[in-house]
């Protein structure tokens, strides 16, 4: 028994005397117990890494799940929205899991491993709800987060690292499909997964290969000017994608405090990943009246004038009245442009409305306020055909 745990409060993942040694700023956060960068060495160098070479970043922290038994598959079919009855071996699937009043607890990401074997990846952790929901059924449900180590490499060159590393047949993934490799005759599963909008991968392997894995793909990216980074440039990618985050675009349902701040699938985008077609889920009966009746909320993509991000601005119609928010914004380098993700009460939303944000910013101590117009667009911000495109380019 580790007596002493409580000397550290944060957790080191196998990689972070890497990351120690790739940083030059020293600024770092908790991430679900573990030290984490925020940037390494400057965000601006770290995004175009994502957007025009290769990328590193470590997420081992991401809580991750093993889940086994006979009934697999009646346990996530009643756990979750979307129907996984056609999930595969070898097969990831995004998926979300709700309470009973349909408010979205978390999403995540579904590995089928094998025949009875599956991992849950998820942002927040979430081990009794999983336990709870699993009576009645025969599975066995394990927090694996120590267990495995992660690394996403994302970027258009990234499958050609891959390839320079050795992987063969890499460029013939598809994306949400799993491949199981060898390097230096230890186990690698490679998923061509990401939360960048763009061609990448995720590794994943034993916590005593890490180290020996980071140096292998830095020497094998070293012509392809891969990058170590941290969280801020990850965030400007995710905002690009139009991906959602836990705590940020919406408050974890088993988290909220005050009764109707949860959101649901319907007013997050999200109505793509609800099936109701199959049997009783988590949620079903509420989802279904909310379709019936319509949502409080949606959530929307923003075009804002000028450069200034709308981080936390209050959205308005015709500049007067409060509809909604912003919950992630970010200036977009790739598409030239502010941009945002905003929650808007309904029935404000529609491409047609004279919509404002209210932005605040300091220069040289002073707080300055001014109202930007924006605009809804329905397309993602950035959305390349290589993120897709199977055989992968080899850049």
């Amino acid at each position: 028994m580790n007596t002493g745990h409580f000397r550290t409060p944060l957790l080191h993942t196998p990689f972070h005397t890497r990351l120690v040694a790739a940083s030059t700023c020293n600024e770092w956060y908790a991430w679900k117990g573990y030290t984490a960068p925020a940037r390494l060495t400057e965000v601006e160098f770290e995004y175009f890494a994502i957007r025009s070479s290769a990328s590193i970043f470590d997420i081992t922290p991401l809580t991750k799940y093993r889940i086994r038994g006979p009934d697999c598959i009646a346990y996530f079919n009643r756990l979750l929205t979307r129907d996984i009855v056609a999930l595969a071996v070898g097969r990831v699937a995004y998926c979300l899991w709700c309470d009973d009043a349909g408010r979205l607890i978390d999403d995540g990401t579904l590995f089928r491993l094998a025949e009875q074997d599956y991992r849950l990846c998820s942002q927040e952790r979430h081990y009794d709800w999983l336990r709870t929901s699993a009576l009645g059924f025969d599975v066995s449900i394990e927090e694996e987060t120590e267990h495995v180590a992660a690394l996403a490499l994302q970027g258009p060159t990234s499958c050609a690292v891959l390839k320079a590393l050795g992987i063969g047949a890499i460029e013939m993934l598809k994306p949400f499909h799993l491949l199981n490799a060898s390097l230096h005759g230890r186990d690698l599963m490679i998923s061509r997964t990401g939360f960048t909008g763009d061609l990448g991968y995720e590794l994943w392997m034993q916590p005593d290969t890490a180290g020996g894995l980071w140096d292998a793909v830095m020497e094998a990216g070293r012509n392809y000017a891969i990058m170590p980074i941290g969280s801020e440039a990850l965030d400007m990618a995710r905002i690009e994608a139009g991906f959602i985050q836990a705590n940020v675009d919406f408050v974890p349902a088993d988290q909220a405090v005050r009764p109707g701040r949860g959101r649901s699938p319907f007013e997050l985008g999200l109505a793509g990943h609800v099936d109701f077609r199959k049997a009783n889920f988590t949620g079903r009966r509420a989802l279904l009246e909310e379709q019936r009746r319509g949502s409080r909320y949606q959530l929307v993509k923003l075009d804002i004038d000028g450069s200034t991000p709308a981080k936390d601005s209050f959205v308005y119609l015709r500049r007067r009245k409060v509809v909604g928010h912003v919950t992630s914004a970010v200036w977009s380098p790739t598409a030239k442009t502010n941009i945002a993700l905003a929650s808007l009460q309904t029935p404000y939303g529609t491409q047609g409305d004279d919509l404002w944000v209210e932005i605040y910013y300091k220069r040289e101590l002073k707080w300055e306020r001014k109202m930007a117009r924006c605009r809804i667009v329905a397309e993602t911000f950035y959305d390349p055909p290589r993120r897709r495109q199977t055989p992968a380019a080899n850049y």
